[in-house]
């Protein structure tokens, strides 16, 4: 699905910026663009993995989560956040992601991506869904000693990842950063985040890419605790699946 067959969103364009966002918040568009402009001109610092993540609180009480575009690695150190291409990654995450909620995976809620042109084919990025209250795995296990809501909250992670391999998504950086654990009341509830490279097949993917991504995972919880203080060998066992 590309993202320009999305149904229910629209597409706007002010100056070198091009918001795709969900119809229903379609009269926030302006307000959209500017919060966004604002944060890809500044050098504020955001939270998660990469400090990317920003919480957007808009009039009417609206609330979205942006996820600005950051390289890692080597390349990171040099381009941050400038990408090259005429296919940007954050519409084609958009579309994937509308895909990937449509055949019942757990996912946040997409609901945009702003693209900043700042070159021929060079652009900045942000993708939008809507704001979840919640922690990611790695917060989650660090704070919670109760190992019998471990254990559960544990449970429904390999759950979810199980849902993504049977309906068809490899997700190309499943850590523990990128598992978001939320709460209402007593009940918990996972979600997958962060679908940027990711891929979607048409049937269940096959063994190989369901063993990749549960080695990613692994590698993703021995480097952040090494010493297996909070993720022991039962809760290694309970996420490779």
């Amino acid at each position: 699905m590309k993202w320009r067959s999305l149904p229910d969103f629209s597409a706007f364009k002010v100056g070198r910026r091009e918001l795709v966002i969900h119809r229903d918040i379609a009269a926030h568009a302006a307000e959209i663009v500017k919060r966004l402009g604002e944060l890809a001109a500044a050098s504020e610092a955001g939270a998660g993995n990469r400090q990317s993540a920003f919480r957007l609180k808009l009039e009417g009480g609206l609330e979205l989560f942006a996820r600005r575009g950051r390289r890692g690695g080597m390349i990171g150190s040099i381009l941050s956040d400038v990408y090259l291409g005429m296919t940007p990654r954050p519409l084609t995450e958009l579309a994937l992601t509308v895909e990937a909620m449509r055949r019942g995976i757990p996912v946040a809620e997409p609901m945009g991506a702003m693209i900043e042109w700042i070159g021929p084919a060079l652009y900045r990025g942000f993708f939008l869904t809507h704001a979840v209250r919640g922690m990611t795995l790695w917060e989650f296990l660090k704070t919670d000693d109760d190992p019998t809501v471990r254990g559960h909250v544990l449970g429904q992670a390999r759950a979810a990842i199980d849902t993504m391999h049977k309906q068809g998504l490899f997700h190309a950086d499943l850590n523990l950063h990128n598992i978001l654990v939320t709460q209402a009341r007593e009940s918990f509830t996972v979600i997958i985040i962060d679908l940027d490279k990711a891929r979607l097949l048409d049937g269940p993917l096959p063994v190989a890419m369901r063993r990749a991504n549960a080695m990613r995972l692994i590698r993703s919880a021995r480097k952040l605790d090494p010493s297996g203080r909070f993720i022991d060998a039962a809760a290694l066992a309970i996420l490779q699946g």
